[in-house]
């Protein structure tokens, strides 16, 4: 009987590290894309040289910039909504930063540059549908469609945000400088998002945006804040990326766009910032 007792057991318990083991990778489908990351290489070019195509206007945006990996491979796909006033170009460095470290990145113009944050949200969704779908060019097997992501810069950054609520498929976003002045709470996010900031931005005072944004959101959801020391409101549109603002969102993207846990131990404070908080570790 006790024999008996204790193959059972041991049954059982082989059983429940099978499925513990299939449901975490059936879970995390993990794209391990590139090599081991280094504090150094994210705050460099990444692995992948890369083609670029031009998004046409289409139904729902203005088009924009496609920045494709040139190496064979399906990539997590990434919209880029710059601000208020601004083209594509504000965000291209990062744009095309993000993209050598493996990813389909669509910088994107807007259909008017003074759109708020909530039309950018949908044009950020229709720029990733419009991507997705394209017949030609560098882009076309590129894509793996089941892995979106959004990101954005001040207004483009409050769009995001607001695209992350309201599309829950999404597998993260990323939020530069964020601006919304009426739509503040996020309490029904659930997409993992990144919101980093800086500490002398007077136009998106992280006081009253970045950081009310990131308590609003859920203490369940995976989220983000850092506050880059003495970084003003255009610290994104520099024409070298800024850093640690591009190496966060790489490392970001990485993790929940690639699910790529190598990422993770990256996503924490830095000597650069003036204030940090998240719901990690990642």
């Amino acid at each position: 009987m006790e024999i008996r007792l204790k193959q059972l057991l041991m049954k059982r318990a082989a059983l429940a590290a099978f499925l513990a083991s299939s449901l975490f990778h059936g879970a995390t489908h993990a794209q391990a894309i590139g090599p081991d990351p280094t504090a150094a290489s994210l705050a460099a070019d990444g692995p992948f040289a890369v083609s670029t195509q031009t998004a046409s206007r289409a139904t729902g945006f203005a088009g924009g910039t496609i920045y494709v990996p040139n190496t064979a491979g399906r990539y997590a796909l990434v919209a880029f909504c710059p601000g208020f006033t601004n083209s594509q170009s504000a965000v291209a460095a990062l744009g095309r930063r993000l993209a050598t470290h493996g990813f389909v990145v669509v910088t994107m113009n807007t259909n008017s540059i003074f759109d708020f944050p909530a039309s950018r949200a949908t044009q950020l969704i229709a720029a990733l549908n419009t991507v997705a779908a394209i017949s030609t060019g560098p882009v076309v097997g590129k894509v793996d469609s089941a892995r979106r992501m959004v990101a954005g810069y001040s207004m483009g950054g409050g769009g995001a945000l607001i695209a992350a609520r309201g599309n829950p498929s999404l597998r993260g976003a990323v939020a530069l400088a964020p601006w919304s002045d009426s739509d503040k709470n996020f309490s029904t996010t659930t997409v993992p998002t990144a919101i980093v900031a800086g500490s002398a931005d007077t136009t998106a005072s992280p006081t009253d945006h970045a950081t009310v944004f990131y308590n609003s959101m859920p203490t369940t959801t995976k989220k983000l804040l850092a506050i880059i020391s003495g970084a003003t409101h255009s610290f994104p549109t520099t024409s070298t990326p800024n850093q640690p603002a591009s190496g966060y969102q790489i490392a970001w993207s990485k993790r929940f766009a690639d699910q790529d846990v190598r990422y993770g131990p990256f996503l924490v404070t830095d000597s650069r910032l003036s204030s940090f908080a998240s719901t990690g570790p990642f």
